[in-house]
């Protein structure tokens, strides 16, 4: 079951390695360095919206990156409204519905956010919760009703199309 080691130096050897490798888990686990656990736990995902700064005090803080969330935003909503060329994008697009749908999303999501922030700010405990909830919840609980609808528009379709057959 246990590996055989040669000598007692090849045992210490390994023993500080691990010693080492449990401090550095910790120092991850206990946020010692935001960034860098953060980075750890969302693989490298969240390294673009952070950055570390020093206060007046001389500590190392972790602060948001709002320029880049901001800048991320605007050209995917750009890129929403402006597809291939701008004239014939936009009107494809509304010509489809693709436009209504898009802006439809962008009201729907405008709304929860702005109630489940107003919930987080309440005194309130069970706002708070419900704020938290919407925020987790939310997304996938649209998500599921968004896959229904389609469901029953494909099998509305189909039917008319069997009556018209």
């Amino acid at each position: 079951m246990g590996r055989n080691y040669e000598s007692l130096e090849e045992l210490k050897r390994k023993k500080k390695l691990l010693k080492s490798e449990i401090t550095d888990l910790e120092a991850l686990l206990t946020f010692k360095n935001t960034k860098e656990s953060l980075s750890a736990f969302t693989n490298g995902l969240s390294d673009q919206y952070l950055k570390e700064k020093i206060d007046e005090d001389g500590e190392e803080t972790t602060v948001i990156r709002k320029d880049v969330i901001a800048k991320q935003i605007t050209s995917e909503v750009k890129d929403l409204f402006l597809s291939k060329n701008t004239a014939m994008g936009i009107a494809g697009s509304a010509f489809k519905g693709d436009a209504m749908d898009t802006v439809i999303k962008l009201a729907v999501t405008a709304f929860v956010a702005n109630y489940a922030k107003k919930n987080m700010k309440s005194s309130n405990w069970k706002k708070k919760i419900l704020g938290a909830a919407l925020i987790y919840v939310a997304p996938m609980a649209l998500k599921f009703i968004r896959t229904k609808l389609e469901a029953y528009q494909k099998t509305k379709s189909v039917s008319s199309m069997e009556q018209l057959i």
